[in-house]
């Protein structure tokens, strides 16, 4: 069977993400059926799209949808309308199947089928499309299977995680990866599927599960070694929190140390209490950027949010990050629930704590499914049961608006550039693509730190 792999992402704000989940799908379609992967990135819009499905000529069309909307409220951008004209283009060129995965996807499958009018959606990990692709080969009917719906399936549950990875499919001649090599030579990298907190508003353990399913350090590094030959030059582990498990991060980072990995990488982390010379052991192995996910620094919300740590932790982390010489970032979500005048006053006093650091201030959390958050919204009445939230919604603290909490972290950021709004939107965008095109790479927060 011929499959086409289609990454509808388009999305460069802040920067181009490659498509990391269609490697894996390729890579458990490919042993027994012919593939070829498109990046709507790198094509010339639908016409050429078009063009290209009637030169190859698919039997089944699997199109990977990330993300749905940017999530950010400053800067909020759907992109079903995007999809929609997809399917429509790919219709246009050819009568295959066409079947639906991604993260985003596994949000809201019964959603998107109804509105993009596909044939089968693959919920949870998309690698379960070979057995899809199997299933149709053979003359079976899909109906029933594991992570398969159809447009008149009654539910959508997610299936349960994968005990074991197939290999990535990563080309290094591929041409579309230059797309993302000339835009700062940034690619990514994945040592385990899985997140076994409990944030109030994440949706990772509904899309992998809360189980944490780890790959071999020695295989990772291997695939970061032909990530530098292929021309990266910054590397980002993409796991839902790389310091879930320590040893297995430290693992991972010796394995980088041991293969003699020399492009520089950077990783997210929650700020919990680390061994001691964790930070310094993978700075050694060429790390340079720590990214925490500290949305907030007052008690009362991180209890709120059910983070696993406290205010006390998150300097700590802070501190051991920075002695070890790496550059640090902070993410802060502000409005959720248990946030207030008084808590946010807070957060905004203790971030002056954190020296020689970037702030990326995120005003508003989204209500997705599948998650305490909505459970909360639903009994506070912000949202109803029969609501779709495919419409981007966000909570809304009784105590303060998005206003309100956006004039107190400008009035308060006082034109520092290390304090940003959200992921800083196109005039961001527009300044990082010229750092690339002047040869810059990696994420590039590390320049607004004075």
């Amino acid at each position: 069977m011929k499959v086409l792999l289609i990454s509808a992402n388009t999305n460069t704000e802040p920067y181009a993400v490659y498509p990391l989940g269609i490697d894996y799908v390729a890579g458990a379609i490919g042993a027994r059926h012919q593939v070829k992967v498109v990046d709507m990135n790198t094509l010339a819009g639908y016409p050429a799209l078009e063009v290209l499905i009637s030169a190859y000529n698919p039997h089944l069309v699997g199109i990977g949808l990330r993300n749905v909307d940017t999530t950010d409220a400053t800067n909020l951008r759907g992109f079903v309308g995007n999809y929609q004209e997809l399917v429509s283009a790919v219709r246009k060129a050819s009568r295959a199947l066409i079947v639906l995965g991604g993260s985003g996807f596994t949000i809201f499958p019964r959603q998107l089928m109804q509105r993009l009018g596909a044939d089968y959606g693959v919920v949870g990990e998309g690698e379960r499309l070979a057995l899809l692709a199997d299933a149709i080969e053979a003359g079976k009917n899909p109906v029933g299977m594991t992570g398969v719906i159809t447009p008149r399936d009654s539910k959508a549950a997610t299936p349960p995680p994968l005990n074991q990875f197939c290999a990535r499919r990563f080309r290094a001649d591929d041409t579309g990866l230059q797309f993302y090599l000339k835009r700062g030579g940034m690619m990514n990298l994945q040592t385990k599927r899985g997140c076994k907190f409990n944030c109030i508003y994440c949706t990772y353990p509904h899309i992998e599960g809360r189980r944490l399913r780890f790959m071999p350090p020695g295989e990772v590094a291997q695939t970061a070694l032909e990530l530098q030959a292929a021309g990266a030059r910054y590397l980002f582990v993409t796991d839902a929190v790389f310091n879930a498990d320590y040893a297995h991060s430290a693992a991972v980072a010796g394995a980088f140390k041991k293969v003699g990995l020399t492009v520089p990488w950077g990783a997210f982390f929650t700020p919990t209490d680390a061994p001691a010379g964790y930070y310094d052991q993978l700075a050694a192995a060429g790390m340079t950027h720590a990214e925490f996910g500290t949305e907030a620094l007052s008690d009362p919300v991180l209890r709120a949010y059910k983070k696993p740590f406290r205010e006390p932790q998150v300097y700590q982390a802070h501190q051991k990050a920075r002695q070890a010489g790496l550059h640090v970032a902070h993410y802060l979500l502000l409005g959720g629930p248990g946030e207030n005048f008084d808590t946010l006053a807070k957060t905004l006093e203790n971030v002056e704590k954190l020296n020689r650091c970037a702030l990326f201030f995120f005003c508003g959390m989204r209500i997705y499914p599948h998650t305490d958050l909505y459970a909360t919204a639903l009994r506070e009445g912000q949202i109803s049961e029969t609501q779709s939230l495919l419409t981007p919604v966000f909570y809304r603290s009784e105590a303060l608006d998005e206003r309100k909490i956006l004039a107190q972290v400008r009035q308060q950021a006082g034109g520092r550039t290390n304090w940003v709004i959200g992921a800083g939107g196109k005039e961001t965008a527009a300044i990082m693509g010229r750092m690339y095109r002047r040869g810059y790479s990696g994420p590039l927060w590390d320049y607004l730190i004075s």
